[in-house]
């Protein structure tokens, strides 16, 4: 690819040093993506400039008509500090008609509400375990449908955040314990599920139209207590003192038979396409003992860090990092519309 001007947007929390000598793991874990993508977008041979983004839209248009960026790398999850406003910054660079790295407004909407995206994709039949939603405000009360155990999350906030071993609920008590847990601490509507004992598998997908589905990857749970539930909770995700202690492993799910493997991969492919999703997505199920993969949620804009499951995958399929980072900016170049 021929050298690029590329902005990358990102937390101003997150932004990276020049050098990351001297750091632990755990300080390095916060900035990890931000650092990989831009030293490795800067190896290839691009010009980067990063841009701290939080609550004002005015830097991102001063940085356009002064860098005049060819593509911008979105790393923003966030905006004012709401992961529900993340969309708003797509819709702004596409109005002001450039290119940028990840999934469009409306894909990163359907997908962003999690009982949204299940309740499309309950239309056009995906696999996926029962679920009730529970607004702020309204009374707690389990549904007839709903048998326990569930696991109660919150219907919009990604990365497992507010997601813990509680979250494991088998009764009344704790159902309405936990949906109130969701409400007061993390401020919005719960959602309980039914729980699936079994594999935590994740499949990277690539594209805009033509599709590439990376390798199944595993979430792997080898040395948790004999207590604690196989659950990807927030310190499973994030801990990585804790992802040592206990064993958490990620890696390709090589055991699965070519059947099982290809009807995970056009379930992806499915759950991408019907929830308007492009660049690169990242979509999560469990697979239960009698090997049937139910839909947990879908991610745009996964984490993209080199050393986590979405590259690792890529990798694993014979697409290095630069490569892949490379892959992502022509995805976001070819969807741009040319300005008549």
């Amino acid at each position: 690819m021929k050298s690029l001007r590329v902005l990358v947007l990102l937390d101003p929390e997150f932004m990276p040093p020049d050098s990351i000598k001297g750091l632990s793991e755990q300080e390095l874990y916060k900035f990890k993506t931000e650092y990989d993508v831009i030293k490795t977008l800067r190896s290839a041979g691009h010009d980067v400039r990063p841009l701290g983004v939080r609550d004002e839209l005015k830097p991102i248009r001063d940085e356009v008509e002064s860098f005049k960026p060819d593509v911008v790398f979105n790393l923003l999850e966030a905006f004012h500090g709401e992961t529900a406003y993340d969309h708003n910054v797509a819709s702004y660079l596409e109005l002001v008609r450039v290119p940028y790295t990840g999934c469009n407004p409306r894909g990163m909407i359907l997908a962003g509400g999690k009982d949204l995206s299940k309740k499309l994709l309950t239309y056009h039949r995906i696999p996926m375990p029962k679920f009730a939603v529970f607004p702020i405000g309204r009374k707690i009360k389990k549904p007839p449908h709903l048998e326990y155990p569930l696991i109660v999350k919150s219907a919009s906030e990604d990365g497992s955040f507010g997601i813990a071993q509680a979250s494991l609920v088998n009764s009344d008590d704790k159902l309405a314990e936990r949906v109130v847990f969701i409400h007061e601490r993390i401020g919005t509507t719960a959602m309980a599920e039914q729980y699936i004992d079994g594999r935590e598998l994740y499949v990277g997908v690539l594209g805009n139209d033509r599709l590439r589905t990376l390798p199944i990857w595993e979430l792997e749970f080898s040395n948790l207590s004999q207590r604690a539930n196989r659950i990807a909770t927030s310190r499973v995700k994030h801990d990585p003192k804790f992802q040592e202690l206990r064993g958490i492993l990620q890696g390709p799910a090589d055991d699965l038979s070519p059947e099982l493997a290809a009807r995970i991969s056009t379930l992806a492919k499915r759950i991408h396409r019907n929830l308007h999703l492009d660049g690169y997505s990242r979509i999560d199920f469990r697979l239960s003992a009698d090997n049937i993969p139910y839909f947990l949620e879908a991610n745009p804009n996964p984490e993209i860090a080199e050393s986590q499951e979405f590259a690792q995958a890529a990798l694993h399929d014979g697409l290095k990092y630069k490569d892949l980072l490379n892959r992502i900016l022509a995805l976001g170049i070819s969807r741009a519309k040319p300005i008549e």
